[in-house]
């Protein structure tokens, strides 16, 4: 079985080989694995059978708007400057400093505003970028796409994004369909150049808190769930699956998820109030896969070897019975946990130690 074949496979609820396996690691967490296989990329000791893939950029320069305030180390496609910041695990993250889309005030401001074009990609790129990627499984999008509430709270402030969507204000609507608008022609001409071998569009949208969700189903079904549509049907028009990365309690949506035809929920934290693996499995799991559903917030990082094993095995024996599984951790490895317990849950997947 190709790793093609085995993820679509499992996303369509069928048996496999053996599970399909994802990735998902911090930089430091990247370099830790690579020394432990002597150069060696974890993504092939650990027979990943997941490959992205994108447009390149081949736009002008990019440069800070003239509203940015020029003190951040970088600055991104929407205009945010982003500076690093370190962290108590040993790592480093680059995190919003100069919010530029949080002095938007007028729609006149919005529209004059330097936005991304999605001109400037090179869509002609991708039918070769996917002959690179066989026989694996190839992705197009990323958790931030559209990425409603993060990827414009890191330009207009997390508390600013949420009054704007409960209050239905005129200028944050506009900046938050800006992106959903900007992602969504990306992505069209991507599966379009793609020409029916895109095998999965990959969407975010962070949908849920540790203690449930982020919004209530009634905000989800007014403002969330349109915009998301689109994608999803996108996806399906090209023949790709729909997944969604979504970190948080989202049980009380996946039902919703499931009737706009989302195939596959990525991330899956198990530690969020209702997300119970077994629990999910047995109430969703005929109509949604999972990719996740490893422990990155307890068990990974504070767990003995051992019990990293046991989270591993349980996930193999109950979660992928009957497919709708992707073995993966719920989010990016951190730079705190052992090496030898990510090796542990991988060689439970793989059923083989690992050199």
């Amino acid at each position: 079985m190709t790793p093609r074949e085995r993820v679509l496979q499992a996303i369509d609820h069928r048996e496999t080989d053996r599970v399909p396996i994802q990735i998902y690691l911090t930089p430091e967490m990247h370099g830790s694995l690579v020394e432990r296989f002597a150069g060696r990329s974890p993504i092939e000791v650990f027979e990943v059978d997941i490959r992205g893939i994108a447009a390149p950029y081949v736009g002008p320069a990019r440069k800070p708007p003239p509203i940015a305030t020029g003190k951040a180390e970088l600055y991104d496609e929407w205009g945010i400057g982003y500076s690093a910041v370190a962290n108590a695990t040993g790592g480093v993250y680059h995190e919003a400093s100069d919010l530029t889309l949080a002095r938007l005030q007028t729609m006149d401001e919005v529209e004059r505003y330097p936005w991304p074009n999605p001109d400037d990609y090179d869509y002609s790129a991708i039918p070769d970028a996917i002959a690179r990627e066989r026989p694996f499984c190839v992705h197009a999008g990323h958790a931030g796409a559209p990425d409603i509430i993060n990827g414009v709270s890191r330009g207009r402030g997390m508390e600013q994004v949420l009054c704007d969507i409960a209050l239905q204000d005129e200028v944050g609507c506009a900046i938050i369909d800006h992106r959903v608008d900007f992602y969504y022609e990306v992505l069209k001409r991507t599966l379009e150049a793609g020409r029916g071998e895109i095998d999965i569009l990959w969407l975010g949208e962070d949908l849920g808190t540790q203690n449930g969700p982020v919004i209530s189903p009634a905000t989800f079904d007014a403002f969330f769930r349109p915009r998301l549509q689109r994608f999803i049907d996108l996806a399906h028009h090209y023949g790709a699956r729909a997944a969604m990365h979504s970190c948080g309690s989202t049980r009380a949506l996946q039902p919703r998820l499931i009737e706009m035809g989302l195939d596959l929920l990525d991330a899956v934290q198990p530690e969020p109030a209702g997300m119970d693996p077994e629990e999910l499995k047995r109430e969703f799991g005929d109509r949604l896969a999972y990719c996740g559903m490893i422990s990155t917030q307890e068990t990974l990082p504070h767990g003995t070897v051992e019990q990293c094993r046991e989270e591993a095995r349980h996930r193999l024996r109950v979660i992928a019975k009957g497919g709708g599984y992707i073995f993966s951790p719920a989010h990016c490895i951190q730079p705190d946990t052992p090496v030898e317990n990510v090796v542990a849950i991988y060689e439970e997947a793989l059923g083989r130690p690992l050199e």
